[in-house]
């Protein structure tokens, strides 16, 4: 029997005074139960010992018993239990070297959500109710869920706006691998524009950070005046900075999804350059333009979706020359400052910067396919023992 992909779909809900309140408690709960095995595991880390899930599981029943942590028992064991689960994937992480060590929730920083599974709701006629509730969730279906499938999972969150989302995973049917093509791409990322294609199309940066740094900035301004604390109108102008951030994320994320569904429909092989966007950040005058950008995130969304619908993506080694490579000659220039976006080979080619580099990367990413190489720079000073000049930075923007 074929197995069917795992899909989140996120919806918006209005939750009644009660369900808020009931919410907000798990919350606080599913916080306070990670906090509390997180410390109990670093004191065991410390003498050199290690405590996994049951254990912690074992810990959260005394902590009920507890006249303390009594509240524990009025909400839902459900979400508590997942924490327990997500601290010990956190852990797994940690050890196999693929994340650093976990880090305790913050009250005011970190994510409000609850995780539910299949015992602790109920999914009936397009309505889902919550366990500790008796009404169920007033949902926004804003697109319909796959027919006949059942929530594995079901995850309510709050963001840093106040707006509340629900998110079901199912095991989605309709995705399914799309007709093979004879199409490959390059794909060149920047800032004076967001995508530049071998093709020879450059799709427009639409900036959406700058559209609304003005309004960001004035909210900005607003809170840094209010008095610290809790207090109601520090709340209310922390709020306003997170509904402009929001507005700015959700436009990012709407438009680089129709971005990568696009190009996974149009083409078989999509050859991007494997960026570090990590270090890259870390230069002053760039961090947020790059960030804007959300380099990562575009990554991130392209191979998800090249895995669903059985494209490949190749990631072509970060130190490839492609913007100093002729594409046409395989000559190879020595330096380029830049600010140049043109130039013109000894080959006679005049090349434009980005589509020469893309054609580069769509050329270096078909050699990766084809021999199973990994595609590395041309290293003029390799021998003398100096080092070489680091990845591209992308050029000031205005």
């Amino acid at each position: 029997m074929a197995t069917h992909v795992k899909r989140a779909f996120k919806f918006r809900f209005y939750p009644t005074p009660a369900q808020a309140s009931e919410l907000s408690r798990t919350f606080g709960c599913v916080r306070k139960v990670y906090n509390m095995a997180l410390e109990a595991r670093t004191r065991a880390w410390v003498r050199q010992e290690r405590v996994n899930y049951n254990q912690t599981s074992a810990m959260l029943t005394a902590w009920k018993k507890s006249e303390e942590l009594a509240y524990l028992t009025e909400v839902s064991s459900v979400p508590l239990q997942q924490a327990l689960r997500h601290l010990q994937v956190a852990f797994t992480n940690f050890f196999g070297k693929r994340a650093k060590y976990p880090r305790f929730k913050s009250r005011k920083k970190s994510r409000r959500s609850a995780e539910y599974t299949t015992s602790a709701f109920r999914f009936r006629d397009g309505n889902l109710t919550l366990a500790k509730m008796s009404e169920p969730l007033d949902i926004v279906w804003s697109r319909p869920l796959p027919e006949s499938v059942r929530p594995s999972t079901v995850t309510v969150s709050q963001d840093a706006a106040g707006r509340w989302f629900v998110s079901l995973l199912v095991e989605d049917p309709t995705v399914k691998p799309l007709p093979a093509l004879d199409k490959a791409v390059g794909i060149d990322v920047g800032l004076m524009h967001l995508l530049t294609l071998s093709t020879g199309e450059k799709i427009a940066n639409p900036r959406h950070e700058r559209r609304d740094r003005a309004r960001f900035a004035l909210a900005q301004r607003r809170l840094a005046k209010k008095a610290k604390g809790d207090g109601a109108n520090r709340v209310k102008a922390r709020r306003k900075v997170a509904r402009v951030h929001a507005r700015i994320t959700d436009r990012r994320r709407d438009h680089l999804h129709k971005l990568t569904t696009r190009l996974v429909r149009e083409n078989q092989t999509l050859v991007i350059e494997d960026l570090t966007v990590r270090n890259m950040v870390k230069n002053r005058r760039l961090s947020r333009a790059i960030s804007d950008a959300a380099w990562s995130e575009f990554r991130s969304m392209l191979e998800y979706k090249a895995a669903w619908y059985g494209r490949e993506v190749i990631a072509v080694d970060r130190w490839f020359p492609s913007s100093r490579l002729c594409s046409r000659c395989g000559a190879l220039q020595e330096k380029m400052a830049l600010d140049v976006r043109t130039w013109t080979c000894g080959c006679g080619t005049v090349h434009d910067r980005d589509v020469n580099a893309a054609k580069n990367l769509l050329a270096a990413g078909l050699a990766v396919s084809a021999w199973g190489a990994g595609v590395r720079p041309q290293r003029e000073r390799s021998r003398t023992g100096q080092p070489v000049t680091k990845q591209e930075t992308p050029r000031r923007e205005p």
